[in-house]
């Protein structure tokens, strides 16, 4: 790219990206990432569950540098507490691993299901407080390999 003259650039507020343009911006964060890193094994994960063509859980998330980060984990309310999120969860650890990845990350809320993936066998490595106000963020991991990976 040649250079740029800096004082023609204009900011302004645009609070109405679009998916397509989102995903250009993600495809400019992931080529730095790969130049900076050499990983380019970025691939999406996901799992629905369906009843009667209606969505009523999901997992998604993506692999890439040798872990895997769920971004939405999402069981519909009356559906809870019958394991459906147990078994949409136990999908995603299945394909981390036939992946090779040594990791699972997610972020959940202390509102959310912090004891659920405990009792999956994730551990908390970061806690935000105030993220929201009042409530904390954590960052919660999962280690799928014993071969040495940190």
């Amino acid at each position: 790219m040649p250079s740029m003259d800096f004082t023609s650039i204009a900011i302004k507020a645009r609070h109405d990206l679009t998916p397509d343009e989102l995903d250009r911006l993600e495809d400019r964060l992931y080529e730095t990432n790969v130049s900076r890193t050499g990983h380019e094994n970025a691939a999406l994960l996901g799992f629905v569950a369906e009843a009667v063509g209606e969505l009523v859980g999901a997992v998604a998330g993506y692999t890439w540098g040798g872990i895997c980060e769920l971004r939405q984990v999402w069981v519909r309310e009356t559906c809870r507490g019958k394991g459906l999120g147990k078994a949409l969860m136990a999908e995603a650890i299945r394909e981390a691993k036939a992946r090779g990845c040594a990791y699972i990350y997610l972020a959940t809320y202390d509102f959310q299901a912090p004891g659920f993936y405990a009792k999956l066998g994730f551990e908390k490595v970061a806690e935000i407080p105030d993220k929201p106000l009042g409530h904390t963020e954590f960052v919660m991991r999962l280690r799928l390999r014993s071969d040495g990976a940190r």
